[in-house]
């Protein structure tokens, strides 16, 4: 288990906080192109946890490429369907 998710999981337990293995996912961030296998398996209670390209977090959608184009684009629907509604 690499390092720092060691230190989640002990931190986690030791403030008694238990993370849902069902609704957590995994997605690598950055701007650059990987050269190195772009699938990874992270378990949480012994479950693998699905990756995924883009996720909403409340109320902004991040990508895999940190361009935030998914949340523009989400935003601009809305708001294009709130000025039609008007």
């Amino acid at each position: 288990m690499n390092l720092e998710l060691r230190k989640i999981s002990e931190r986690s337990q030791n403030n008694e906080l238990k993370f849902n293995e069902n609704k957590s996912k995994v997605m690598l961030m950055s701007h650059w192109k990987r050269k190195e296998d772009k699938e990874v398996e992270i378990y949480l209670n012994n479950q693998i946890l699905e990756q995924v390209n883009k996720t909403k977090n409340l109320v902004i959608i991040f990508d895999s490429k940190v361009t935030f184009r998914e949340h523009v684009n989400y935003d601009e629907e809305k708001f294009t369907k709130l000025i039609f509604t008007l």
